[in-house]
This record gives C-alpha cells, structure tokens and sequence, in this order.
C-alpha cells in the first residue's frame, strides 16, 4: 500500500503546535493581571567636598558611581561651589554635566568665599525646591534641609537630603531631627525619601526620633552591615535612607557600594511606589 503522505506529516505537526502553545500560553498569564512594579533608584551620598581617599579632588569618580549603580535620584552632602579649596569650581554643576542628571543645589553657610551644602541629581522632574536652614544651638556650620517634590512616574514623591550635626553631645541632631518631622508632615499624605548623613548609630536617640516618623528600610532588605563610614575601613552606619512609614514607598532593597572617592561610602537603594487603592 502506498503511504499517505499528509498522515505522515500528522505528528509532526502535532509537535509544532504543542511548541508553539507552550511558548505563547505562559507569556499570556503572566502578563494579564501581574505586571511588576516601575522601580527607581537611590543614592545618598556625603560625598567629602569630591575628595577622595588619596588626597584628590575627582569628580569623574563620583560620577562613575552614580552611573554605575544606575541612580535615578542622588542625594549629595558636603558640596563646594565656588569654595576656594575646589579652586572656586561649581561642583553641583559639573556632576549634572558628568552624569546627565538634573542638579539642585542648597547653600547653607558661606565658605572661602563661596558656598557649602547639600545637592540632589534627578533625572525625574522637579516640580518645586526649597531650603530650610535649622535652628541651630551652636556657632559654626549652618545645616539645612533641602526639600524636592519630584513628578516620579506621575506619583508627587517628596525628597528631601539633610547634613546634621557630628559632635558627641547630640543635643542638636535630636533637635534638627524634630523640626524635620514637623517640616515633613506640612507635605500631608505624599511619599516621602529623606536621605542623609546623620552623624549617628542605630540604637541613638537621633536614629530612635526619626523612627518615630520613618521607616529604616535597611532593617527591612538591607544587604550586610550597612557601614558607610570611614571609606576605608568602615565601620558606622551614619548615612541613611528613610522613607515613610505609611508604606507608600516600597524597599526592594539597599547596599553600599564600594568607591574610594569620597571618605565616605555611598548607600543605594531600589524602590517601588505604592499605588493607592
């Protein structure tokens, strides 16, 4: 008998249309109903005036972190513009140069004939910025709280970046730390990210008073210790980032990443917001 030559196609393209099955029919319910969240990135960062671990002052450094880890937002302490010591350079404007990002920069007191404080990189627009400077209790350095409310993703996400005092009697962190909260809850029911570095412990009152009003995200997803300072030899966790405790911003999670160019190490973190319901 002469063999049907459809029938003996048959299996084979029985086989074909089960390979094909299996590839489209996973893609189709993974995508109906569970899409993974936009997440962003993080980065507070003290960043020593950009100088690093051998005495230099190198921007490309810095800049190659913020890339590395891919940031979305940088939040930047210790900040020269215009400083004699930075030959009266404009740092905030040179790492928005070197990074793409867009800078706001915050002048909390007046140095070597320029200006000293606190910036953020975002590539997110911003729709507004201000400065608050501290009552402080002290002579000296003026500390200051820089405020963003950032369009992220069409969520209004307030981020703020702060420096507070070093000094072991923390009489004076404990009391910016306050006004901090009472800064934070004119933003009413936003998201909030406040970044720093704050010159204190887990387990302090400083770290205590802000759990009060915020969440520690590293003891929720942290990866290791946390230690950011002293760059070479960490072993503090002094630089934070704390969001609010409303769980309207979700920790994925943080690190510290490795860099010599700052005495300080930079502390990352991935997040996602929460939509309301």
């Amino acid at each position: 008998m002469t063999p049907n030559p459809i029938a003996a196609q048959k299996p084979a393209w029985d086989l074909l249309l089960l390979i094909l099955l299996s590839l489209l029919l996973p893609g189709c319910h993974s995508t109906s109903k569970h899409t993974a969240p936009e997440t962003f990135r993080v980065i507070t960062y003290n960043i020593h005036h950009g100088e690093g671990l051998d005495g230099k002052i190198d921007l490309l450094r810095i800049a190659q972190v913020i890339q590395r880890e891919r940031a979305d937002i940088v939040a930047l302490q210790e900040v020269d513009k215009g400083v004699e010591r930075t030959a009266r350079r404009d740092l905030p404007e040179e790492l928005a140069g070197l990074t793409g990002l867009t800078c706001v920069f915050s002048n909390n007191f007046h140095y070597q004939g320029g200006e000293y404080g606190n910036a953020v990189l975002t590539r997110f627009p911003i729709a507004r910025s201000t400065n608050t400077h501290y009552q402080m209790i002290r002579s000296g350095e003026q500390r200051g709280l820089l405020q963003l409310v950032l369009d992220v993703r069409s969520h209004a996400l307030v981020f703020m970046t702060t420096h507070i005092d070093y000094r072991q009697d923390d009489t004076e962190r404990v009391l910016n730390v306050s006004e901090l909260q009472g800064i934070a809850k004119q933003y009413g029911s936003r998201p909030i990210i406040l970044c720093g570095d704050f010159n204190d412990v887990p387990g302090s009152r400083t770290h205590s008073k802000l759990k009060e009003k915020f969440d520690d995200p590293w003891e929720l997803v942290g990866q290791g210790e946390g230690f950011t300072y002293p760059a070479d030899k960490p072993h503090k966790r002094i630089d934070y980032i704390w969001i609010s405790k409303d769980k309207s911003v979700a920790p994925l999670k943080l690190w510290v990443a490795h860099s010599d160019a700052s005495d300080h190490l930079p502390l990352v973190g991935e997040f996602a917001i929460r939509k309301s319901e």
